[in-house]
């Protein structure tokens, strides 16, 4: 069973991540379409989730559309905005998966059990490191010089990245459910996949203004 969801899971990720990386590329229109997308998506999965709880439905429809919206503006048309894109993307994804690796390799003391008891502060440490690496490698790559800013933008990016993961599963604890929703097999919803993302993406467009800007 376990390895039939990695499964799914690795399906569904190779499907979606090549469009959206293609998109970021391209830039507008293509990137935009995206955006608007994920928005909706997001908005829709909220609403449902969330019912007529005003008190939680309307600062999650404020909170995801700011996010939407910050990251339309840092992709912009140019290759700064494109770079910025990938690195954010870097920061979230590598954040995710380290904080996974990291917590079940060495366990440890809870991060906050009541809220997701399976995260560890050793995941939360590991999570920053290779987020925050990675992202300063990507941006590297990317042929952009490295300083003190990117690499404090990076920290940043991982850490909140984290935080959005701890409030979406404070989201589900309250509404009792699982998952967001179903869109995506092995998955869950949308919202189980870019609940970093939405955080560090307001993280970074606040961090790095000087760089998009």
């Amino acid at each position: 069973m376990a390895d039939r969801e990695l499964l799914r899971r690795i399906l569904s990720a190779a499907v979606m991540i090549p469009p959206v990386l293609a998109a970021v590329h391209f830039g507008p229109p293509w990137y935009s379409a995206l955006i608007v997308i994920l928005a909706a998506a997001m908005v829709w999965e909220w609403v449902h989730l969330a019912g007529r709880d005003l008190a939680w439905l309307v600062p999650g429809i404020v909170y995801m559309l700011g996010a939407a919206y910050f990251m339309y503006l840092m992709r912009g048309d140019g290759q700064t905005g494109r770079d910025l894109i990938y690195f954010l993307f870097a920061v979230t994804w590598t954040t995710d998966t380290g904080a996974y690796l990291t917590g079940r390799a060495l366990g440890g003391p809870k991060l906050a059990p009541r809220v997701s008891p399976s995260k560890t502060i050793s995941g939360a440490i590991g999570g920053l490191v290779t987020g925050g690496g990675a992202g300063i490698l990507i941006w590297w790559l990317t042929g952009h010089s490295v300083d003190v800013q990117i690499a404090v933008v990076a920290a940043l990016g991982s850490i909140a990245c984290q935080i959005g993961d701890l409030l979406e599963s404070a989201a589900k604890r309250h509404f009792q459910v699982k998952d967001s929703g179903r869109m995506i097999p092995g998955h869950g919803g949308i919202l189980d996949r870019v609940d970093g993302l939405l955080a560090a993406a307001l993280a970074v467009a606040a961090a790095g203004a000087g760089i998009w800007r």
